[in-house]
């Protein structure tokens, strides 16, 4: 139930005037009520919401409101600041020790333990300049270090897991002018016992024994400490009786000796020595022995019997329970139970005064924040400020966390950008807090602004973190950065995901930045990050067109090596490649020697692929060496080989070699694919007399050509405008029974449209020689088409008319589409809805008619209806219907 402590927090967190502030709280007051964690602009007055509108030139209350929150945190955060030791830090770290030493001694300090212990606290993520401070102080005369300083130095160390730096530091510390051999052995027996060495810690004190000297309280309990830490239990009764012996025995001695009993795990021997240690007046007892048995038995998912403990030394009243207390909230955060802990501590708050420390306050945040409880986390923080806790790094970052959470990144940008005014060194959790939120809100970059700053500041963000990113600057475009980025993540072997599948790699090849994409390629092999076969596909297409076939064929081999299966197709476009450009014949031989290597079980399959990549790439010379090798390794040359090898004549314009080489492996072979290639190779090389000479001794050979070979000579013919020819090849097909062919019909219902000159040539035949059925029907078809027959038929009656003579496709509805328009565009448009009726889709082609016969009319605006919906279909007009409509 929310109490009116929410208003007075509230009060005490705006930085208003008191009626705005009683305003603003009673706002509050309602709006807790409900419990709308994503969207915190309406539950918390103090953020506004950033789907405002836009701020007024003459300044808005929003700017107002959002400055003042900005400078009340800042002023918070402030609060925690030293400037005599920012400024002492800030030598320590820009300067050297010549500078150094006159620089600080400016400052004339007044060195005590107290001191050097409070600056090494205040500096303490700073390790180097934490060292060079403990250094200098050593060096300033009338000052010594004691063994808390050491103590303190060393924890530093053991804290950041500098464990090498810190045993260099012991072995050369005797060097150092400020040492004093009275406190040799304490500080080395301190050193290595916090580096948990502790057996090199025992072997010194036996020496320090062996010499009659002998450590001091504090070092003592030191080395205790790490005894147990170490699991050296049987040493720890012996040192726990040394201690009590020389009379050192104190609060200190009976934490250890419960933590040594809790390491244990004899949980009900610790009690009874803590039960023993309350009812001796003569004892002195801190709450840390309280605390540590609390922490085992929580940590030992023993909470119920830590509740009974903690209640029973509550009621003793002997003891202060702060840290008992403390390590309760903790661990029940850690378990998962923030909301007993929440309530334990409002209890305790309300009835004992109890007030945590930052450490405690920030464990609750931090797991809140996780849990998504950004009310709690709100009312925390107003705790944290009404009691006047000075906040350090992890609250800060907390904060940043806790606005990004609130959707008010605007807020938690400003602090951002404000981080070196309070010394706010921005963790792991608060960057990828930043980055995620901003990667949803705000432009790249940004995101990538504040990922480079996270990078220099030694926070390297996670794999899946790295991945967002990646993908959004794939999406937006920035390669510049992204390349950035990857080049960064190569360096520091956290390559993400979505680069080391080759997405990045994908991308820069379709921005045409092969190059840049190759780089990356080199550097995650160099990395042993394998690269998938795509992405070698995508490489390889890549350079093929640029003609960088050296490079290609590179990684062609590179991708076999790895194991992945090549297609014949992207071989032969590495192959063709090469032969386009000015790479020596020898490096074509070299490569055609290593696919021969992985491809030992089929070689002419090898052979025929780089006949073909050579004469598809305009070289039949090279081809035919190829050609010419298989017969010199003992390789029967296969029909494909030579199909393959006439094709590059032919292909060339090389037709006497290609007529020679046909003659030679036609008395060879007599395969009925031969004779096909070799005409339809003449047809297109527009030579139909010669492929007409291939076809009759084809025929004289008893091979019946095949559908194609006629097909190709008549559209030869036809192109050339020898129109008897081509009807005459009709009638030569029809009679050995081969129907006429869709290409066929199209063929000459195309030029029909152009010219009556076909249907001219077919009456010419019919009078000259008896034609076949089907060849006469083509011929009438051919008249009514071109309108050389003085018939008007419907649409329906001209459809069935050109069924009766071949299958009508889609090339043939439009070519009949054209017809119709050119007897009235509305007569075409309803034969559009028949074709799309019966189920034809129409193609580019279809839509394009329609649209320049509508346009050709004077009918623009119904042109340009037709232009959009063809462009939604997602079709270009031609050129010819673009400048009709539009110029």
């Amino acid at each position: 139930m929310l109490t009116l402590r929410y208003a007075r927090q509230t009060r005490a967190f705006l930085p208003f005037p008191s009626a705005a502030a009683d305003t603003t709280a009673a706002l509050l007051f309602s709006s807790l009520t409900t419990t709308q964690p994503c969207s915190l602009s309406s539950s918390y007055p103090f953020l506004p919401s950033s789907s405002s509108n836009p701020i007024p030139s003459n300044g808005s209350q929003f700017e107002i409101h959002r400055n003042d929150v900005v400078d009340y945190f800042r002023e918070w955060f402030l609060s925690r600041k030293k400037p005599l030791y920012d400024r002492i830090f800030e030598i320590l770290r820009t300067q050297d020790e010549p500078s150094l030493d006159s620089a600080l001694s400016r400052f004339n300090l007044r060195l005590s333990e107290s001191l050097i212990l409070d600056v090494l606290k205040y500096g303490k993520e700073d390790v180097l300049s934490c060292l060079k401070f403990f250094d200098w102080a050593g060096r300033r005369q009338g000052f010594h270090h004691t063994r808390v300083t050491f103590n303190a130095i060393f924890r530093i160390l053991s804290k950041a897991k500098l464990m090498s730096l810190m045993l260099d530091f012991l072995q050369t510390y005797m060097k150092k002018s400020y040492v004093h051999k009275v406190r040799y052995y304490n500080v080395l027996v301190i050193g290595y016992a916090v580096a948990g060495k502790s057996e090199t810690a025992l072997q010194l004190f036996g020496r320090m024994r062996f010499l009659g000297l002998d450590l001091d309280a504090f070092s003592y309990h030191v080395l205790m400490n790490s005894l147990v830490e170490q699991g050296h239990f049987d040493v720890v009764e012996i040192m726990a009786k040394e201690i009590r012996v020389r009379g050192f025995q104190d609060e200190v001695t009976h934490s250890i000796m419960v933590k040594s009993f809790c390491k244990r795990k004899e949980f009900e021997r610790a009690m009874e020595y803590l039960r023993g240690l309350m009812q001796d007046d003569g004892v002195q007892l801190n709450g840390i022995a309280v605390a540590t048995l609390v922490d085992a038995l929580c940590q030992n998912n023993q909470f119920e019997r830590a509740a009974l403990l903690l209640e029973e030394f509550r009621r003793m009243g002997l003891v202060s329970m702060d840290h008992a207390y403390g390590v309760w909230i903790r661990d029940l955060v850690k378990a998962g139970n923030w909301d007993d802990a929440l309530k334990f501590l409002k209890d305790k708050q309300a009835i004992e005064g109890y007030v945590p420390d930052v450490f405690k306050y920030n464990t609750l945040i931090c797991r809140l924040l996780r849990e998504n409880k950004i009310e709690q986390v709100y009312d925390l923080l107003v705790d944290m400020k009404e009691r006047e806790i000075l906040p350090d790094g992890v609250t800060m970052n907390a904060v940043l966390c806790f606005l990004c959470k609130a959707g008010r990144m605007d807020i938690a940008m400003d602090l951002y950008d404000l981080r070196a005014d309070f010394g706010l060194s921005v963790n792991y959790m608060a960057y990828n807090y930043l980055i995620n939120t901003l990667l949803g809100d705000v432009s790249i970059d940004e995101v990538y602004h504040v990922l480079r700053n996270s990078i220099e500041q030694g926070y390297l963000p996670g794999q899946k973190t790295l991945s967002l990113v990646a993908d959004a600057l794939c999406r937006e475009g920035r390669l510049e950065k992204l390349k950035d980025l990857v080049l960064f993540a190569l360096d520091q072997n956290i390559m993400p995901s979505n680069l080391t599948d080759g997405k990045f790699i994908l991308t820069l090849c379709r921005d045409r930045r092969i190059g840049e994409g190759y780089l990356v390629h080199r550097l995650l092999n160099r990395l042993n990050k394998a690269p998938q076969k795509h992405t070698y596909m995508s490489l390889i297409n890549g350079f093929t067109k640029l003609c960088k076939g050296d490079i290609a064929a590179e990684l062609l081999i590179e991708m076999q090596e790895k194991g992945y299966q090549v297609s014949k197709k992207l071989v032969r476009d590495v192959i063709r490649c090469i032969c386009k450009t000015d790479i020596p014949e020898s490096q074509f031989l070299s490569l055609l020697q290593m696919q021969l290597a992985h491809h030992k079980s089929s070689p002419p399959v090898t052979y025929n692929i780089f006949i073909e990549g050579a004469g598809l790439a305009g070289k039949p010379e090279l081809a035919r060496k190829v050609y010419e090798m298989m017969i010199k390794n003992d390789i029967q040359p296969t029909l494909r080989s030579d199909i393959l090898l006439l094709q590059s004549y032919l292909k060339s314009g090389k037709l006497a070699h290609a007529l020679h080489l046909f003659r030679d492996c036609s008395t060879r072979r007599q395969k009925r694919k031969l004779w096909h290639t070799m005409i339809v190779g003449l047809c297109k090389a527009k030579k139909p007399e010669l492929a007409s000479q291939i076809l009759d001794g084809m025929k004289a050979n008893m091979i019946t050509p095949s559908t194609e070979c006629y097909e190709e000579l008549i559209k030869a013919y036809c192109d050339l405008g020898q129109y008897h020819e081509a009807i005459d090849l009709v009638n030569d097909m029809t009679q050995i029974g081969r129907p006429i062919s869709s290409f066929i019909g199209n063929t000459f219902l195309l030029h029909a449209l152009r010219t009556r000159n076909v249907y001219n040539a077919w009456a010419y035949l019919s009078h000259k020689q008896n034609l076949t059925p089907a060849c006469w029907m083509l011929g009438h078809v051919i008249g009514v088409f071109s309108g050389s027959v003085e018939v008007s038929p419907g649409d329906e009656e001209l459809e069935k008319l050109i069924q009766q003579c071949f299958h009508m496709d889609i090339y043939t509805n439009n070519m009949l589409l054209r017809r119709l328009g050119m007897n009235g565009m509305d007569r075409a448009c309803k034969f559009f809805g028949r074709l799309c009726e019966k189920g034809y889709a129409p193609n580019r082609w279809t839509y394009d008619i329609v649209a320049h016969g509508l346009a050709k009319d004077g009918r623009t605006a119904e042109a340009r209806i037709w232009i959009e919906e063809m462009l939604r279909k997602g079709f270009d007009p031609t050129v010819h219907t673009k400048r009709l409509i539009f110029m």
